[in-house]
């Protein structure tokens, strides 16, 4: 008599939701499951390798046997193992038909050996004990829009070492990065990816385990009892996903059941020449299941407050990469699979999780990434803005000599700022493959580089939209970043580090603060231009506003390093006016010892304002000048 199979309940359910583009939980059935069957404890093992000619199972509970599976209508195998444990490892063997078998990773797998390993774990999804209710109940009320969103990225690995070279575990990052995040003014970390992934020079972005923290970082469950004090101290954590491609070591995910399974079948369109993987085949229901499930399952079972999507515009454009391309079936470059798969995520995301973070990480000019998807758009909630990235550093590189004439490339984002919602990045890719550190990319001596640093974040902050710095950023570190090794610490041992450092930590504390800098980042009424036109001593000045009327500030940017005395600037109100922060303070590494001016107004319009004030402005400075005692502002 043929003995039945044993499956998971609503096994066949759960594989037609999947098969069908369907299914935000796919890691709840696929992978290695804990099951009771016949009153006997064991794991149930399923995996989807629906042109497999046969399908075995390998582990310790076993000996390393291949062990048949059982096939499934819907192209699962599935298999249950009783007695099976905790922490043992396993493989599948894919077997082609023609007497090759290949030895694959468990694509839902919770846990992974660390490489050069290379074997799948068995590994539970815990009932993890959150003690995050207040931040979350927040979390859910806020308008993600209108509140601070300034992000410190982080490299795991990188952040901090041991004195011997060993990696930070989580709870030593959580004992020493949040308050250290917390105390920098920062709202948000952001992980480069911690997904699991063999080459630590990848930096996390050639991924192979979607569903398991990488080992050398730590378990799923100090992950997230790491995001469990992040949102006790009051702070948001983020992580960098990659659903455009992923790692083609042939023990992965790439031609997983000996046929393109996960990548295109088009030659052009699944190789990734550029960065030596494997697109995914995004026009593939399961392909959207497994992913869409991915996210799901960071955001939900993790606590997870958003997502960066990593290369969106590979996944818009079939010319993006490198090399041969195959147009569509009209003839353009769009990738129209990828725009449906992109704009059903963000649906999907946003259906069960409205009130996390989905971001772009997207570097062309093409329009409505965070519009709506009932309007045509993507349905991102942010867009890094990559050109006002490149613009600002081309601009700063610059010998100061050349930047008045130049201010078109600090004034050109006035003309498109309000088109999409962005995030401004200086990230880790700024900072890498011979671009030198912030710090480095600057013209002059160290004093003056410093004073430029500081007119850099000065100006980034009060610039319409959120921002997010790299870790290193905010100490001035001159090395650039190196993913083997932790940050330069020792540079604050250094004449303008420690002042800088301090410097950063102010004005992130007045991005908190100031209504002005955060309620109206996506809003025309967010910002007047006053002189954006000053060509000839390179001087930016505008307001930002918040919702009330007295919620102003005024911004006062000087880009060269030569001092300009009685600079008459607009203001709204008759009154009185004071410093709220010069970047030229000696306590930041400037040269002034008392910076705390106040400026009473003059019957004088300027800038098409009713009444104006006159200012000193310090070389190579910014200013933030606020509203003391004004009159005629309506309440």
């Amino acid at each position: 008599m043929e003995q039945s199979i044993v499956t998971l309940p609503n096994f066949e359910e759960n594989i037609y939701f999947f098969n069908h583009g369907n299914h935000a939980e796919s890691y709840r059935f696929l992978g290695s499951k804990v099951h009771v069957h016949d009153g006997v404890k064991g794991y149930q093992f399923s995996v989807w390798a629906p042109n497999a000619y046969k399908v075995y199972l390998q582990g310790d509970f076993n000996q390393w046997a291949n062990q048949a599976m059982n096939q499934i209508p819907g192209g699962v195998w599935t298999l249950f193992v009783p007695n099976a444990e905790q922490g043992q490892c396993y493989k599948y063997g894919i077997d082609h038909g023609n007497g090759h078998i290949e030895y694959k990773l468990d694509p839902f797998s919770n846990r992974f050996e660390i490489a050069p390993k290379d074997a799948s774990i068995v590994w539970d999804l815990y009932d993890f004990k959150w003690q995050d209710d207040a931040w979350m109940r927040r979390r859910a009320k806020k308008n993600k829009y209108e509140t601070p969103l300034q992000i410190y990225e982080v490299h795991a690995t990188s952040w901090k070492q041991h004195a011997d070279g060993t990696y930070y575990s989580f709870a030593e990052l959580a004992a020493f990065l949040i308050p250290y995040v917390k105390e920098m003014g920062y709202t948000h970390i952001e992980f480069l990816p911690l997904m699991d992934h063999p080459l630590e020079a990848s930096w996390g972005y050639q991924i192979t385990g979607y569903f398991a923290v990488g080992g050398r970082f730590g378990t799923n469950e100090e992950f997230k009892e790491f995001v469990n004090l992040a949102h006790q101290a009051g702070i948001g954590v983020l992580l960098d996903w990659v659903p455009g491609h992923f790692c083609r070591n042939a023990n992965a995910l790439a031609y997983f059941d000996g046929t393109p399974t996960y990548e295109y079948p088009e030659v052009n369109q699944a190789n990734n020449i550029g960065w030596g993987t494997l697109n995914f085949d995004l026009g593939r229901d399961q392909v959207h299941s497994f992913l869409i499930s991915s996210a799901y399952y960071w955001l939900n079972e993790f606590h997870v407050d958003g997502l960066r999507v990593d290369a969106v515009s590979n996944m818009l454009y079939l010319d993006f990469d490198q090399g041969p391309w195959t147009p569509n079936e009209d003839g353009t470059n769009e990738n129209k699979a990828g725009v449906r798969f992109l704009q059903k995520l963000n649906q999907t995301i946003h259906q069960l999780l409205p009130d996390v973070l989905m971001i772009a990480e997207e570097s062309t000019s093409r329009e409505k990434i965070t519009h709506p998807v009932e309007e045509g758009g993507l349905g991102f909630d942010f867009k890094w803005n990559m050109g006002w990235m490149n613009d600002t550093l081309k601009f700063f590189e610059m010998d100061p000599l050349y930047r008045p004439a130049n201010l078109t490339l600090i004034t050109f984002v006035f003309m498109y700022q309000f088109k999409e919602r962005y995030i401004l990045p200086y990230s880790h890719d700024e900072v890498v493959h011979g671009k030198a550190s912030m710090l480095g990319k600057i013209p002059g001596d160290r004093f003056n580089q410093f004073a430029t640093l500081r007119v850099i974040h000065g100006y980034m902050l009060a610039q319409p939209g959120k921002m997010l710095h790299f870790m290193g950023n905010e100490i001035g570190q001159y090395l650039e970043w190196r993913y083997y090794s932790e940050l330069e610490w020792n540079d604050l041992d250094r004449p303008y580090n420690t002042e800088y450092q301090h410097y950063m930590k102010t004005i992130n504390q007045i991005g908190l603060k100031e209504k002005a800098f955060y309620q109206l980042d996506h809003d025309e009424a967010g910002i007047t231009i006053l002189d954006a036109d000053n060509y000839d001593e390179g001087v930016l000045t505008f307001i930002r506003h918040g919702k009330r009327a007295r919620d102003f500030v005024i911004v006062v940017c000087n880009f060269v390093p030569v001092r300009r005395s009685s600079v008459r600037i607009g203001v709204p109100y008759h009154g009185q006016y004071e410093i709220l922060m010069n970047s030229d303070a000696k306590e930041f590494g400037g040269e002034l010892l008392d910076s705390h001016q106040v400026f009473k107004t003059e019957p004088k319009a300027f800038n098409k304002q009713p009444h104006s004030i006159v200012v000193d402005v310090p070389a190579l400075s910014v200013l933030y000048i606020r509203p003391k005692r004004i009159y005629g502002v309506k309440k």
